[in-house]
């Protein structure tokens, strides 16, 4: 019996120290920064960056059960990287379903990476099987992050919670407003009324897709590339309804046009690149884009390598500014997509760095300025519900 008893301390162990160490050796190879010299930057970017209010559009940090109130070790954002980097807005998505491979080309729906991870992080059980239930767990943290930060982060969910971040940002606090989203609106389970249920629960912004095709209808990286369905329809009118922002990032581009074609407020492409500086089957074509500035919406620019090809500083300057010359400079943003499975080169805290390539680059300071934060927090204030 001592053997036996030997052997199950040992398998008890081993699933012990899977379940505390798995997650996190999880991030490590799938979040790395590069290793680089620190960007020093110029004195005009430094005087520049300080003055700044930055904003992302998308972040996966709430995936991986990190303590975002504390500098981190590993992966790209957490609430003292955000303040080193001006920042003054993050959207936080939450990511609920990811197939095997994530092929920019071809995914089936068949395979999922979060069940594994959501056991692993001893996630709640409904997590396991709801897709609805892993959006609402995740949002759950930034909330108990929210109140336990002192006044550090605010969840926006009106544009007076923003107009107060902005405010207290004026008087010099290093307060941080974090928007709730969702990646791909499977998120939904199929059921209209949980439109309502994540609304309800502090979500203002929804994608309709990520990397496969869903209720909705067709992914950019999806087997049938289709429009709406009717379900795509009713969802796409209800988040109209809630005053939530539809992201059409990973959308197909025949969803692109069917969701221009009804949607009666300005959308997102909340992280992406540009086809024509990068022509990636991650990127819609340029003319959609430009449809969809025409509409009052904003494009997110990324900082991987699938986004804008050339993903150093200088290389994401590069697309940006292409976008800019396609859609015009009020129509464009960042757009990290940091902490989401992305290999980057500079993080959270070292935006100093867009900066400094904006200026080496030509960039005006109202250019830089818009880019950097001024576009994605006049548009929240105008899209988020009073």
């Amino acid at each position: 019996m001592r053997w036996f008893a030997g052997i199950l301390a040992l398998v008890v162990a081993l699933v012990a120290a899977t379940l505390f160490f798995g997650p996190g050796m999880a991030e490590d190879q799938m979040n790395p920064i590069e290793p680089h010299k620190p960007y020093a930057g110029g004195d005009h970017a430094t005087s520049l960056h300080k003055s700044l209010n930055m904003a992302d559009l998308h972040a996966d940090t709430l995936l991986w059960g990190r303590d975002i109130l504390d500098r981190g070790t590993r992966g790209h954002v957490d609430l003292p990287r955000l303040v080193e980097g001006r920042f003054a807005v993050q959207v936080f998505s939450t990511v609920t379903k990811s197939p095997s491979g994530q092929n920019y080309r071809k995914n089936a729906a068949d395979s999922d990476s979060i069940t594994t991870l959501a056991m692993l992080g001893l996630w709640p059980p409904a997590t396991w099987t709801s897709l609805t239930e892993r959006a609402l767990f995740q949002g759950s943290r930034l909330t108990a992050f929210e109140k336990r930060s002192d006044g550090a982060l605010v969840i926006l969910k009106s544009r007076s919670d923003l107009a107060k971040v902005m405010a207290e940002r004026v008087e010099g606090k290093s307060v941080i407003g974090g928007l709730l989203s969702t990646e791909g609106a499977h998120a939904l389970d199929g059921k209209i009324e949980n439109v309502k249920r994540l609304h309800d629960a502090g979500f203002r912004m929804m994608g309709l897709h990520h990397f496969f095709d869903n209720e909705l209808g067709g992914s950019l990286h999806g087997l049938s590339k289709e429009g709406l369905t009717p379900f795509g329809y009713q969802v796409v009118r209800a988040m109209e309804e809630q005053g939530m922002i539809i992201d059409l990032a990973h959308s197909s581009e025949k969803i692109v046009s069917d969701v221009l074609q009804i949607a009666t407020h300005p959308v997102v492409v909340s992280h992406t690149g540009v086809h024509g500086i990068c022509p990636s089957p991650r990127n819609i074509n340029d003319d959609l884009m430009k449809a969809i500035a025409a509409k009052g919406g904003l494009i997110g620019i990324g900082y991987w390598e699938g986004a804008v090809c050339d993903y150093a500083p200088e290389g994401v300057v590069k697309a940006i500014r292409y976008a800019i010359n396609l859609v015009g400079v009020d129509h464009v943003a960042l757009g990290s997509d940091y902490d989401g499975t992305t290999s980057v080169k500079f993080d959270a805290s070292e935006s100093v760095a867009l900066v400094d390539a904006m200026l080496k680059q030509g960039f005006t300071e109202e250019e830089i300025r818009k880019v950097g934060g001024e576009n994605t927090i006049r548009f929240l204030s105008e899209q988020l519900p009073e």
